[in-house]
């Protein structure tokens, strides 16, 4: 297992956001998965998990568009009030998605499109899992990420189903082996979630220096 130096890691605020919410659903499993690899590789993170499933947003019922809002209080819906208010908490996000037919669920897009300033200019990691791991919706949802002038990492781990067996016990939310003997994934989807990570903190970083140009300019 490679090592990683977080003596110098910035202790930025990171929310995990688990972008199913299918019911019976195996995302929370696999996002826990997501942040235990996380948090082995790189101990001083500071990650908050977010469930869209308990936000339970509506379709998108804001009268004005989101690029337009500056603050949280010029939303006319509370739970619109709430949403922005926790997404501005944060410097960046990873966002543990499946895919569904080709693509990523409507309830991350509706969650992603009530807002736009507070999105932009954040870091984004994508991690997207299924049968045959998810890359699709993993490009598609980078490219909508970019359009809200997030700057996403270029790894985008893929988790596979390993067999029809697993996708069964999947389809279901059944309980998926993530620990120990017989674990469906290893130390390479490991070693990519790591890698992954350290180009999202690389991305901060560069933000956080581009700041302090601007601020002593």
């Amino acid at each position: 297992m490679s090592s990683h130096n977080t003596t110098s890691e910035p202790s930025l605020p990171i929310a995990v956001i688990i972008c199913s919410g299918r019911q019976p659903r195996v995302g929370d499993q696999i996002t826990s998965f997501v942040i235990r690899t996380i948090q082995s590789k790189y101990p001083t993170s500071s990650l908050t998990l977010i469930d869209l499933l308990s936000w339970n947003l509506p379709m998108f019922n804001e009268p004005t568009i989101p690029s337009q809002i500056r603050s949280s209080s010029d939303y006319i819906q509370p739970h619109t009030r709430a949403w922005s208010e926790e997404i501005s908490k944060y410097k960046g996000y990873v966002f543990v998605t499946p895919q569904y037919n080709w693509g990523y669920p409507a309830i991350l897009k509706n969650a992603i499109d009530y807002l736009f300033n507070e999105w932009k200019g954040k870091a984004a990691m994508v991690v997207s899992y299924g049968g045959h791991g998810g890359g699709k919706a993993a490009v598609q949802l980078k490219g909508v990420l970019e359009g809200c002038r997030m700057g996403v990492v270029e790894r985008m781990p893929g988790l596979h189903f390993p067999d029809k067996r697993v996708l069964g016990i999947a389809a279901v939310g059944g309980e998926l082996s993530l620990e120990g003997d017989g674990a469906i994934w290893g130390e390479m989807e490991r070693e990519e979630i790591g890698k992954a990570y350290g180009e999202l903190l690389s991305l901060l970083g560069e933000e956080k220096k581009k700041l302090g140009r601007l601020n002593v300019a």
